[in-house]
């Protein structure tokens, strides 16, 4: 029997990305308080909460429902003395009276009439009586003042009924309003992408609105649609580890000084225990069929996106002075089983041996396949050109801009050619496509010479998809054949956007799973996913970009098997 987390406990703070010290799980298959209070099984204690709430929510709208009703009442008001005051102005003007004259004399009608309501003496003088006598014997203009009493008379009217109905319709509904009730936030988004046909057998994909519609999860909600349990394997995970909402990935800027120490050699709590257990053991293979009834299926792959542990790491592993000038992003860490480690003259030195970059595994396990790393930041361009000369890298892809609405990553190459760590770089050639430019350099290092490819793709928006998926499919395709024709010596290939989890974790992704259907003719995106995530927390980054993922395939399959037909 397989357990599911609640997201009832989910931590109020939605930018955080760590469980609250005192958040314990609550299991779907447990009774609620509710439940339990409903069955007669809750303490008296609970059952005298229940039983007290709607007395405090029946206050709580009664007295909102008066200040609602209130400012409504002085909404009218003001309308009323403003249609007189207007409509006796007109009247003074046509009688020949000044324009700012005017103004006080009908300031003065408005006193008199006052002066019947509330007990005060009089603001604008004691001649209003005169005043009064003097309208009441005009006969030339008197229709400028009969209208003006009917707009007055036909303005209190309306704002009888209004101010009635408005009470009668807010005591029947019997519902907090929306600031007052539960305050819900959706974490998802509308897919930004498009679906694109590589081939001309178009009847044979369904019909996609402009606009694909995703599901709305609210936080505190426990009606998510789970995936499909005879293919989908789940065990109980971590709840904050499994969030992948675009709201708990919001990624904050380094800021310095943030060290707490803590110790590599604690143990794994229970709940992160499950997560990585998780990771180990989700799959879900998917034929070319069911690849394209799922691709379709939003719902089903936000409801999987969020079952999925992100497996980040906690800040409080790395607890070394300095080393927050070495991370974009302070949330955003390596995992230490998988980190590269840079080579050094003082290995004691921590700095001098630390670049926030994991190594990934490629298809059917290949150790080292891959190297995900950030966006290199000023301050760590030269131990970017030490791990690619130090990994023998021949391929560096890059799938971001240099600045998108702030900096997302250095510019770590030169015009022509430039010294880091004492490795010249020297730019060979530049080939601009479609949708991403080629630069291929020569580095050399103490006599040896190698050559190095970068694939910049400048498509794709910071935490969003493509809108179409053929361009992508052509650079990974493109990355391969380099890879094939790289030195058989030749190490991991780097990829990389800017924080180096999101579009770094599509692009590789879609290169195993690519690999992986057409040697199995099937694939497995959520095992390639957990795989990911075991090396490197938080690849692929939202629900939007997984649904993208299925896309991508869904159509090289189509790709494929129109190519088998001719």
């Amino acid at each position: 029997m397989t357990r599911k987390l609640s997201s009832s406990t989910r931590s109020p703070t939605e930018d955080s990305i760590f469980l609250r010290p005192d958040e314990d799980p609550v299991w779907l298959d447990e009774p609620t308080k509710i439940e339990k209070t409903l069955d007669g099984i809750s303490s008296k204690d609970e059952s005298t909460k229940c039983k007290d709430a709607p007395s405090s929510q029946g206050e709580e709208l009664f007295l909102h429902k008066v200040c609602a009703l209130v400012l409504q009442l002085h909404c009218w008001v003001a309308l009323f003395a403003v249609s007189q005051v207007t409509g006796y102005w007109a009247f003074f003007v046509m009688e020949g009276n000044g324009p700012f004259y005017s103004i006080y004399k009908a300031l003065q009608v408005i006193d008199f009439y006052l002066s019947f309501i509330l007990p005060y003496h009089p603001i604008f003088g004691v001649d209003s009586a005169v005043l009064m006598k003097e309208i009441a014997n005009t006969k030339e203009h008197k229709w400028i003042v009969n209208g003006t009493a009917g707009i007055g008379v036909a303005i209190c009217v309306i704002m009888v009924i209004h101010t009635v109905s408005k009470w009668q319709s807010g005591a029947g509904s019997g519902t907090v309003p929306k600031e007052l009730g539960d305050r819900r936030q959706s974490v998802s988004r509308q897919p930004s992408f498009t679906l694109s046909e590589w081939t001309d057998a178009q009847e044979d994909l369904l019909d996609l609105d402009p606009v694909p519609q995703t599901p709305v999860f609210e936080i505190g909600n426990d009606s998510r649609t789970e995936a499909d349990s005879a293919t989908l394997t789940v065990t109980p995970v971590g709840l904050q580890e499994r969030r992948g909402s675009n709201v708990s990935l919001t990624l904050d800027m380094c800021t310095p000084g943030c060290t707490e120490p803590y110790g590599y050699g604690a143990q794994l709590s229970p709940r992160d225990q499950s997560a990585q257990e998780y990771l180990r053991q989700g799959t879900h293979v998917l034929t070319p069929a069911m690849l394209h009834i799922r691709a379709m299926d939003d719902q089903a792959l936000q409801a999987e996106f969020y079952e999925t542990p992100m497996n980040f790491v906690d800040p409080k592993e790395y607890s070394y002075p300095g080393l927050v000038r070495k991370n974009r992003y302070k949330t955003i860490l390596p995992n230490t089983h998988s980190r590269v480690i840079l080579k050094s003259d003082d290995e004691e030195d921590f700095l001098s041996t630390y670049i926030n970059a994991n190594y990934l595994k490629g298809y059917d396990g290949e150790e080292q396949a891959y190297i995900a790393t950030q966006g290199p930041t000023v301050n760590t361009v030269g131990d970017f050109w030490r791990m690619v000369w130090q990994e023998r890298c021949p391929i560096i892809v890059m799938i971001t801009n240099l600045e998108e609405k702030n900096e997302k990553c250095a510019e770590y190459w030169p015009e022509d050619s430039v010294t880091h760590e004492d490795i010249e770089i020297t730019v060979v050639s530049v080939t601009q496509e479609d949708d991403y430019s080629l630069r291929v350099f020569t580095l050399k290092y103490e006599g040896e010479e190698r050559s190095l490819r970068q694939y910049w793709y400048t498509s794709w928006p910071d935490q969003k998809t493509p809108d179409k998926a053929p361009p992508l499919l052509e650079l990974v395709q493109e990355v391969e054949r380099a890879r094939e024709e790289a030195p058989p010596s030749s190490g991991p290939t780097i990829v990389h956007c800017s924080a180096g989890i999101g579009r770094t974790g599509c692009f590789i992704a879609t290169s195993i799973l690519c690999k992986q259907l057409r040697t199995e003719g099937v694939v497995d995106i959520l095992k390639t996913t957990c795989q990911l995530r075991l090396d490197r927390g938080g690849m692929i980054q939202t629900g939007e970009q997984y649904q993208f993922v299925h896309h991508v395939l869904s159509l090289y399959e189509k790709q494929l098997s129109h190519t088998a037909e001719e």
